[in-house]
């Protein structure tokens, strides 16, 4: 939404914004609009919804637009080669990472799940492999010790508008400087997200936990078993060793839940039940006996 918002704000002439189908969504299953859809028609722009962009008259439509370029963001499908070829300047990619560290569908939350100091956006000059084209220009952020993919996830997105401005603005001045290759050497791929990995493992250390409950928020939600239930776990944080406890057990100190860990304990802060709504560690206990946990 900021980067379609930002080039709607600078004036930039839009042929035409692409977006996936609605897609069935809420409990009645009906058919929803994207926020980028939405917005586009309340600017009065066209909207395009291919399934797939490998059928010709998609193709053969975009080619009579005769775009000059081309700006990809969290699309979901895959742009073949002659759509590349399109556009006088090209595809542009609007990736959230300081390529090449995090190529791949998940980068946002992979670089909060392996503790990196910071990450950022690439304004990257779309190939056919995935994530792999050579890059106008970065922006860096630190990534903070409360930062959840949720709020980094917006805080990025609004530094890729703000990239994607600027070298649009050099663009329109014939000032836009040659991309820059990546270093195949220093990639790392980011795997997708899985629901199954979200599983919180105790023999693991509580700053490894902690940073993968907040990668996994808000999707897939880490979580553990306990008390015979599934607990969701939104937030937690790291403390000191609780004596005398093993990995997974759950304990109250000082009015705090806290759950022993291979090194170090984290003190969990939102919880959530199967079926039941997010609240604080401090409801939770006020409702839960967890002495025999």
């Amino acid at each position: 939404m900021p980067p379609l918002l930002a080039l709607i704000e600078e004036g930039c002439e839009l042929v035409a914004v692409l977006t996936q189908p609605d897609r069935p969504a809420g409990r009645g299953k009906h058919l929803r609009a994207s926020p980028v859809k939405q917005l586009a028609q309340e600017n009065g722009l066209e909207v395009l919804q291919p399934e797939s962009l490998r059928e010709d008259v998609w193709l053969e439509q975009l080619a009579v637009l005769q775009p000059d370029l081309l700006v990809v963001v969290a699309y979901g499908l895959m742009i073949p080669a002659r759509l590349l070829a399109l556009p006088r300047l090209g595809c542009w990619n609007v990736h959230a990472s300081l390529l090449p560290r995090w190529r791949g569908a998940a980068p946002i939350q992979r670089a909060i799940e392996a503790g990196d100091p910071q990450t950022g956006v690439s304004i990257m000059k779309l190939e056919v492999t995935l994530d792999t084209g050579p890059v106008y220009h970065r922006l860096s952020t630190p990534v903070g010790p409360l930062d959840t993919a949720a709020t980094l996830h917006d805080r990025l997105a609004v530094m890729g508008a703000q990239a994607l401005k600027h070298c649009i603005n050099l663009a329109t001045k014939d000032e836009l400087p040659q991309p820059q290759a990546q270093n195949d050497a220093e990639a790392i791929y980011a795997r997708k997200l899985s629901k199954a990995e979200a599983e919180l493992d105790w023999n693991e250390s509580a700053e490894v936990l902690q940073r993968r409950i907040r990668a996994f928020n808000p999707w897939p939600i880490a979580w553990c078993e306990a008390g015979g239930q599934r607990l969701r776990i939104w937030q937690a944080e790291v403390v000191d060793d609780v004596a005398g406890c093993k990995p997974g057990q759950f304990v109250v100190e000082r009015q705090s839940l806290i759950v022993a860990t291979v090194e170090k304990s984290l003190k969990i802060l939102e919880i959530q039940r199967a079926g039941g709504q997010r609240m604080t560690a401090e409801q939770f206990l006020n409702a839960n006996d967890i002495r025999n946990w």
